[in-house]
């Protein structure tokens, strides 16, 4: 009876050892961060299966096209999202936005943004996004936005709401001096139009400082520090770099001005690199 007793005992702890492990696989996790503070990258094109266990020692998530990136035709993201998340990735889901100067009015502008949200929601679908996955609009040019712009924000946020998915947007959070002593980012500038929406953002501020430059440190910069303090992603280097804003911190990208993960001794891919509150700032609320 003892005997089997302690076989049973050593049943419980095999199984209590493996469980945690396997749960592992089927979460993001944290890597090399610390204080609820996630490294991610994001690339137009999907950087190959063989990349992947290399960047996964350093990101915790990865940007994940479900529509053409700007000026491509198709994604090279879709069918990869199984991999990577057996990878233990998580996502920052994007479609790409329209420019303002094809917005001809504000119902114009307001039929686009439905159809934009409509697409994008069936496209995450397909690719197995589940419910309540934000989807970030693409938002490229900086400053203030025109007026028939946040009628197609407003419009692609209702789609996505109807669909049964959250709105994200990528944005600029740095300032731009418009004279008269007022200066505006396109963060501040969607934010001020929204009304009862909400919008998650997804911000980019590459300037040094506040931008650390092409850095991977154990303890990421707080995202608060971007220049917008309600966003949940910051994105603080991009390749290549932006010599205008850079200068400060260019030693930490490489000649080539692009900026490449640790264990990529190759510069076999081109990054922009991310900080989030979240392993998986795409993934539903729980």
């Amino acid at each position: 009876m003892l005997r089997l007793r302690s076989l049973f005992v050593a049943l419980l702890l095999l199984l209590s050892a493996a469980l945690p492990a396997t749960l592992s696989r089927s979460k993001p996790t944290q890597v090399r961060a610390a204080g609820q503070a996630y490294l991610g990258f994001d690339s137009n094109q999907y950087p190959g299966d063989d990349a992947l266990p290399i960047l996964r020692k350093t990101f915790s998530f990865t940007s994940y096209w479900v529509g053409p990136p700007p000026e491509e035709k198709r994604s090279t993201w879709l069918g990869k999202r199984s991999l990577l998340q057996s990878q233990g990735f998580g996502f920052v889901v994007l479609f790409n936005g329209r420019e303002s100067h094809n917005l001809k009015s504000a119902s114009d502008a307001r039929q686009k943004g439905a159809l934009d949200g409509v697409n994008a929601a069936k496209l995450a679908r397909q690719e197995g996004f589940p419910t309540g996955t934000i989807i970030f609009l693409d938002i490229e040019e900086g400053g203030r936005l025109p007026a028939t712009y946040h009628e197609y924000v407003k419009a692609w946020m209702d789609a996505l709401e109807v669909a049964n998915f959250r709105a994200g947007a990528y944005c600029s959070a740095m300032l731009v001096n418009e004279g008269g002593g007022v200066s505006i980012t396109t963060a501040k500038d969607l934010q001020d139009h929204l009304g009862s929406r909400k919008l998650i953002l997804w911000v980019y501020n590459d300037a040094c400082p506040p931008s650390p430059g092409c850095v991977f440190p154990q303890t990421p910069s707080a995202v608060k520090q971007s220049g917008s303090p309600e966003a949940a992603i910051w994105q603080y280097a991009q390749s290549p770099r932006r010599k205008e804003f850079t200068a400060q911190c260019a030693a930490t990208y490489e000649a080539d001005g692009n900026c490449y993960a640790p264990g990529d001794t190759a510069h076999k891919w081109f990054l922009d690199v991310n900080v989030a509150n979240s392993a998986n700032p795409s993934g539903p609320t729980e």
